[in-house]
């Protein structure tokens, strides 16, 4: 039995441009941000799980012949149900003997009083989970790759969906250009039962994971609505528009891969207006699409969010919209609190939050 207890921190995210268009191959820019999801694990008489924000403590769990069972039955528990399922499968396939320990989530994410923002709490929680067990039994360094990918495949066998680019900002942290797997390949990979040692040491067809530098004079703000979103449903409507629209759905597709090209050429030249007019056209594209399939990517609370943003620099939705946060980037300190001021009188809350580079982190705190 290791003695280690160890206190894991994995941060948040944000979409900054390429929503929706990135689950079709397209590139996507996302941050990490400085809220994170805290896991403590160490040595249990027995294994045990505790996750207080979602009112359970000491849940029990058994692990048998490749399944977990809870002593709750609970559907909020299938995100870690599979992480923690991945990666003892993982530690067993290495040879490595996993013992009794005690593991306990707590989220910084969302608000004090249960607001949730959108910053991407299930991910964060399959990261943490995955990253906490590993770091826990493996003598070795446990590197980005092995978590994200672990974590991605934890993800697509609860979902069976998504572009797993907030795991990716969870993992690696700072600001990624992401493009996502071939999702069929992987579902494939999975259902196949290939070992995970396999799988983890293949080359993931399309997956690409960049990290971005942002100029300087360049300040991110980040409005909360106060409405939630329903990713799912919304993604569901626009893959109708790609059934039955294609000729529309692959010229947002491509405009959003312009828009993202221009954003990422402005990051690598240093260009704060070249990243301003990316954005725009982003905003642009996604604006079309909600047009196009009747969903409100844009609430009234989102379009005056982004109006008042454009008194000093450029705003748009992030991630799915039709609720949550909307962002915008402003050239100087001045015209940041000047914008969340503005916001604050229309009712939208600003968030105190900044780009967090350090991505999933492990800090070893004491030995029985």
């Amino acid at each position: 039995m290791t003695d280690k207890i160890l206190e894991v921190s994995v941060p948040g995210k944000l979409f900054i441009a390429g929503e929706y268009a990135v689950l079709d191959g397209s590139p996507a820019i996302v941050i990490a941000v400085d809220r994170f999801m805290r896991g403590t694990i160490g040595p249990g008489k027995e294994n045990e799980l505790s996750l207080p924000d979602l009112g359970l403590d000491s849940v029990n769990w058994s692990y048998d012949d490749g399944e977990l069972r809870f002593s709750v039955p609970s559907k909020r528990l299938k995100f870690v149900k599979n992480a923690l399922e991945i990666s003892i499968q993982y530690l067993i396939e290495k040879g490595v003997a996993v013992t009794p320990f005690s593991l306990r989530i707590v989220s910084e994410l969302d608000d004090a009083s249960g607001k949730k923002y959108g910053l991407g709490s299930s991910a964060a929680t399959v990261v943490t989970t995955i990253t906490a067990v590993l770091n826990y039994f493996s003598a070795d360094k446990v590197t980005k790759e092995i978590i994200f990918k672990l974590a991605a495949i934890a993800h697509f066998k609860t979902q069976g969906s998504g572009s797993c680019a907030d795991i990716a900002a969870a993992t690696y942290g700072g600001w990624i250009q992401y493009s996502m797997f071939d999702r069929y390949w992987l579902l494939n990979e999975i259902k196949q039962k290939k070992p995970l040692v396999d799988l983890l040491t293949q080359t993931w067809p399309d997956l690409e994971i960049f990290p971005l530098s942002p100029p300087e004079n360049f300040y991110l703000c980040v409005g909360w609505t106060g409405k939630k979103a329903s990713t799912p449903s919304m993604v569901g409507k626009i893959q109708h528009l790609k059934q039955y629209y294609l000729a529309d759905y692959k010229q947002f597709i491509q405009t959003s891969r312009e828009a993202v090209k221009k954003i990422t050429n402005g990051f690598r030249e240093h260009d704060r207006m070249e990243i301003f007019q990316g954005l725009k056209q982003n905003r642009t594209a996604l604006k079309r699409l909600g047009e196009l399939t009747g969903v409100a990517i844009e609430t009234e609370d989102l379009v005056q969010l982004i109006a008042l943003a454009e008194r000093y620099g450029v705003g748009k939705t992030s991630g799915a919209g039709g609720g949550d946060c909307g962002i915008a980037f402003v050239p100087d300190r001045e015209a940041k609190v000047k914008l969340n001021d503005d916001w604050r009188r229309q009712g939208i809350q600003p968030l105190e939050l900044s780009v967090s580079y350090g991505g999933a982190t492990v800090k070893r705190v004491e030995s029985i």
